[in-house]
């Protein structure tokens, strides 16, 4: 009887929950470097926490991938870093205890720490490293292992983080189409000579101030770029190129708002990059946006701007952040029902533009399908326009569990 007990008393306090999925990517063009046009991924995620007391809690997130273009690793082993070109075949996603105490939360171990308020563009999103291993128009979230605390009041919170170890986004590889090779580059290899990844951790602390329609907040963040920079080293003999990836030292003071007016919301995000390493710049990023819920439609809209305060561009970098810079953006979604919804998201700017669409409904408890275009053109000069080889058709089938 003791143990029946107990067995109950251990289920309700275990939480789970998760989904198999299966998601078909068609490109109707070929690229110089890929001559796929058609590629499947199939990710199975699993996702968990255990309340032990009322103060205690462990999460858990666990994924299982495998496809059909080698973007995952064909190694059977378990990433707990998400430091690897490819992605892993096991990865934990998330491994963390939450202990909350009065006005006091600590998180420590791997977790997904998002900061920032506006959509699409985030500027003071500095400990949420991303995968673009597919298309920059389309990334998950990497988790990163932190310690995170924070203290809550009425109307402030403040939040300290310390990262010991770094973890990069994860770029597109080189033999594919996610790498827009530059005008000139036929006949020469492009050879992947691996990493220097920094050598100590990252912190960053937020203040946020929430009052009677608007709320506000400042950040600070240490560390480096999740984005990197490469050193090339052409050998003219083999007509092949070593390129080598390096992450710029990165400091940044942010800033964030939300106004909420009679008709509209109101939302603002900025930051200010400096850095100490040769060749990467100094620049401020910012988003200025409105939103607009009009029934079942919620709509965003607004621009997302640059500047240069220091520092040459540097032509042999990966930077999606910046690179949606300078833009006109927007969302829409639209809830039709409770089974299907519909989302439509773009940047508009002067050498290039991308909109995409996703239409998603479910059947029954379980099942969702969700099939989806992007369309992407402009110059080959724009980062944007670059990819316009890279438009794609896409259809996903998941079963939730």
């Amino acid at each position: 009887m003791t143990e029946l007990l107990l067995l109950a008393l251990l289920a309700q306090s275990i939480d789970q929950r998760g989904f198999l999925e299966s998601r078909a990517l068609l490109f109707p063009q070929d690229a110089p470097n890929d001559s796929a046009q058609g590629v499947n991924q199939s990710l199975l995620r699993w996702e968990g926490s255990y309340k032990s007391a009322s103060w205690l809690k462990f999460n858990g997130s666990f994924d299982a991938r495998l496809d059909t273009h080698r973007q995952v690793d064909r190694e059977l082993r378990v990433s707990l870093d998400d430091r690897t070109t490819q992605r892993p075949a096991l990865a934990l996603r998330q491994l963390s205890a939450t202990i909350h105490k009065d006005k006091v939360t600590a998180e420590l171990g791997r977790q997904l720490i998002r900061w920032g308020k506006t959509d699409i563009l985030t500027p003071t999103d500095r400990f949420a490293p991303r995968d673009y291993l597919s298309s920059v128009v389309d990334s998950d979230f990497l988790g990163v292992t932190a310690a995170r605390v924070t203290v809550a009041g009425a109307n402030d919170s403040f939040d300290v983080i310390w990262q010991p170890w770094f973890t990069p986004s994860r770029t597109p590889l080189l033999n594919q189409r996610g790498t827009a090779l530059p005008p000139g580059s036929n006949g020469v290899a492009i050879v992947d000579a691996g990493a220097r990844y920094p050598g100590r951790g990252q912190y960053g602390a937020r203040w946020n101030h929430i009052a009677s329609g608007y709320e506000y907040s400042l950040s600070y963040f240490d560390g480096f770029n999740s984005l990197p920079l490469f050193d090339a080293q052409f050998d003219p003999r083999t007509a092949v190129v070593r390129a080598q990836r390096f992450y710029p030292t990165m400091r940044m003071y942010g800033a964030d708002m939300a106004v909420q007016l009679p008709w509209v919301t109101v939302k603002g995000e900025a930051g200010y990059f400096t850095t100490s390493t040769p060749g990467a710049q100094n620049y401020v990023l910012y988003v200025l946006q409105v939103e607009r819920q009009v029934k079942e439609w919620s709509l965003v809209g607004g621009y997302a701007g640059e500047t240069v305060t220091q520092g040459a561009n540097n032509p042999l970098r990966f930077t999606p952040d910046r690179g949606f810079a300078k833009s006109f953006v927007g969302r829409a979604a639209l809830t039709i029902d409770v089974n299907r919804s519909l989302v439509v998201e773009s940047a508009v700017r002067a050498g290039g533009s991308f909109v995409r669409f996703e239409y998603s409904q479910t059947f029954g408890q379980h099942w969702r399908v969700t099939p989806g275009v992007a369309w992407i053109r402009g110059s080959a000069s724009d980062f944007l326009g670059q990819y316009h080889r890279n438009s794609y058709l896409s259809l996903a089938v998941r079963y939730s569990f």
